[in-house]
């Protein structure tokens, strides 16, 4: 079994900074892609940004140049730094991990998400 744990709620004032961090732990025996999501009320889950175990990473659109994902391949551990924040930002903003436990199994594992709301 493989769990992702996240950090805290956050709360920050708009130009604000946050950095999350996640932790993969269990059976693992490699990680592949790790990103991070987020879903505001009424909308839909997207991906905010993604690493690969290369180091290749892809943000969205509304986030490029203020946010920067990395990850720290030792201790499973994936950050989202983010800066500039804006209202628009505050979401529930889950990790996610492609975890290989075999040599013939990756799966999708999710974290329980952590509250990130922007005051303006």
């Amino acid at each position: 079994q493989v769990q992702l744990v996240e950090s805290g709620e956050h709360l920050v004032q708009a130009g604000g900074s946050l950095r999350l961090s996640c932790t993969a732990s269990g059976s693992i025996f490699s990680i592949n892609f790790m990103g991070w999501y987020r879903q505001a009320p009424g909308k839909q889950r997207e991906l905010v940004a993604g690493v690969t175990s290369d180091a290749f990473t892809n943000y969205a659109d509304s986030v490029k140049g203020r946010f920067t994902i990395s990850r720290d391949n030792a201790k499973n551990t994936v950050f989202l730094q983010m800066n500039s924040l804006k209202p628009e930002d505050t979401a529930v903003y889950y990790c996610a991990a492609d975890v290989q436990t075999t040599v013939t199994t990756t799966l999708t594992y999710w974290g329980q998400g952590t509250q990130v709301t922007v005051s303006s």
